[in-house]
């Protein structure tokens, strides 16, 4: 690092600010006005990751941030820089994932409040674009508010329900002299428990109850207090896909995933008294509310009115779905062994289904479980192939897995992955299409640049193969939706990443995966197959 600047500026204010809360990783790309905020950050030991386009910095913010359960930070530049993270942000906020976007704005001394002049990258509120993807938006009035914004900015983006914040600083006030602050306590207020009576008395009557667990439930860390609740009330535990990886692979109430399967669903129809933690039943996960509301529906959320909107609430229960979970005083209720032996008998009929339906899926899935390390990390994005792993590859832990199935916002997967491989708590695996991978391939630079434990595979079907399937179960013609695909392994070798290219999901791709997962370089595996859709998709949702 060069000699550290003696002027204490708004940007150093920015730059103490983040290193106080503990921030080791960014993700952004210079611009015209945020370039004090590059320099700033030089003479700290965060760590700056430059990436190719400002989405790409929102996705890898997100990415880290739900690989690890911090703060995830992505610096962008005023106007369209700003304009360009939108969809990541959306979907960061569909899926409460903690994301700090700081964005530059034009300098105050050129706006005029009610007159749009034609200030380069000038957008009349740059805030308001924000606005309906985000927690809150705050945009700072002069450089020596920006120390406290940024501490503001990150105590709303992590406190529950968590959710991505945007900030918004004048580019002027990054070069003006800013006075000391000092940082606060981070200490959130605790949750008050409430009255569990009656919560108590109801699942003690059930004769068959059922855990539906969601994102809620894994951002509080409440695994191994479901998983306790679960043996002691022999409840099957089904997870949303934000909560996957929430109980232990080999625990005896954990319900293979998903819920679509036709055999998983008929847990839900099936139970007397559903628990719903840290859920909001949102259409993705019951089929656009096609299952039947339970007999009696408890629900422990931190938010009342988002747990109860889909579904009425029979005994609502706000607060900390790990305190709650732990505090709830249940009789031991028998049956634990056979309900093992029933979902062991339901994931035995899954898997047959999905190897009478789609071999090739169901060698891709067998490889998947063989080959990953355990610590690894799989990103999936919006594809076919990624709704085969997303929806059936058994995750072994909690934040090892990341899916744009908040808002299913296609071209997460790449650029997440790059947040998740920054992590540095397991090497990411990433799941896409080649329609999604081309939405942000230039990161391949940013892969090679830094490095990257990161393993890419591209299922290549030439073209959009979810949309294909869509038009040809409508009878429709094919339409937009088909082309003659790059050659992917010659691009990632332009870029000086290593790749290799196979035909199906067989021994090659077996062999090629082991070897890639384990290697100390980012790797491209390109996979030229084409997958049916799993029932996890809509429009092979079945219907009761």
């Amino acid at each position: 690092m060069t000699a550290v600047p003696t002027t204490i500026t708004g940007a150093r204010r920015l730059a103490e600010a983040l290193t106080a809360l503990d921030v080791e990783v960014v993700f952004g790309l210079p611009g015209v006005h945020n370039l004090p905020i590059w320099e700033a950050l030089a003479h700290t030991k965060i760590k700056l990751i430059g990436v190719r386009h400002e989405q790409t910095a929102g996705y890898a913010a997100d990415g880290y941030a739900r690989a690890t359960g911090k703060l995830g930070v992505a610096i962008v530049t005023t106007g369209p820089g700003a304009a360009n993270t939108l969809g990541a942000v959306g979907e960061a906020h569909a899926s409460a994932s903690p994301v700090l976007v700081i964005a530059t704005d034009i300098p105050s001394t050129l706006r005029r409040p009610g007159v749009t002049r034609g200030v380069l990258h000038e957008t009349s509120d740059q805030a308001a674009m924000f606005a309906p993807v985000t927690k809150a938006t705050y945009t700072v009035s002069s450089a020596d508010e920006i120390a406290s914004a940024v501490h503001q900015s990150a105590r709303k983006a992590l406190e529950p329900q968590s959710g991505p914040v945007y900030l918004g600083i004048p580019t002027d006030y990054l070069k003006n002299v800013a006075r000391d602050f000092d940082p606060p306590t981070e200490v959130f207020a605790a949750l008050s428990t409430p009255d569990l009576g009656k919560a108590e008395r109801m699942l003690g009557k059930a004769k068959k109850p059922l855990i539906w667990a969601g994102g809620g439930a894994l951002r509080s860390g409440a695994g191994p207090a479901i998983g306790a609740l679960a043996e002691k009330i022999a409840a099957p535990v089904i997870t949303t896909f934000a909560a996957r990886g929430l109980l232990p692979l080999d625990h005896p109430c954990l319900a293979p995933n998903p819920v679509h399967a036709p055999e998983v669903g008929a847990l839900w129809d099936d139970a007397d008294v559903v628990l719903a933690i840290g859920t909001d039943f949102d259409g993705l996960m019951t089929q656009n509310w096609a299952m039947p509301r339970p007999p009696k529906l408890i629900a422990i959320n931190v938010d009342p009115d988002d747990a109860s909107k889909n579904y009425p609430v029979d005994i609502m229960l706000t607060g900390d779905a790990r305190a709650i979970t732990e505090a709830l005083d249940v009789p031991q209720r028998s049956g634990l062994t056979e309900l093992t032996v029933g979902l062991k008998r339901i994931a035995a009929k899954v898997r047959q289904r999905i190897r009478d339906e789609e071999p090739q899926a169901a060698d891709f899935l067998a490889t998947l479980e063989e080959v990953l390390p355990r610590d690894a990390v799989l990103v999936a994005d919006m594809c076919v192939a990624g709704y085969w792993a997303g929806g059936f590859h058994r995750i072994p832990a909690p934040r090892k897995f990341a899916y744009p199935m908040g808002w299913g916002t296609l071209g997460f997967g790449f650029p997440a992955s790059l947040g998740a491989a920054a992590a540095g708590t397991g090497r990411a695996i990433c799941v896409s299409g080649d329609g999604g991978f081309l939405f942000a391939c230039g990161e391949l630079a940013t892969l090679a640049e830094e490095r990257m434990p990161a393993t890419i595979i591209i299922v290549d079907d030439g073209g959009y193969g979810m949309l294909r399937f869509d038009q040809e179960r409508e009878g429709l013609p094919q339409r937009g939706v088909n082309w003659d695909s790059p050659d992917f392994v010659g691009l990632a070798r332009s870029f000086g990443v290593h790749a290799e290219r196979v035909s199906g999901f067989g021994r090659a791709f077996r062999r090629l995966l082991s070897e890639m997962v384990e290697a100390d370089e980012p790797n491209v595996l390109v996979v030229r197959a084409r997958l049916r859709p799993p029932l996890n998709t809509s429009p092979r949702w079945y219907r009761r």
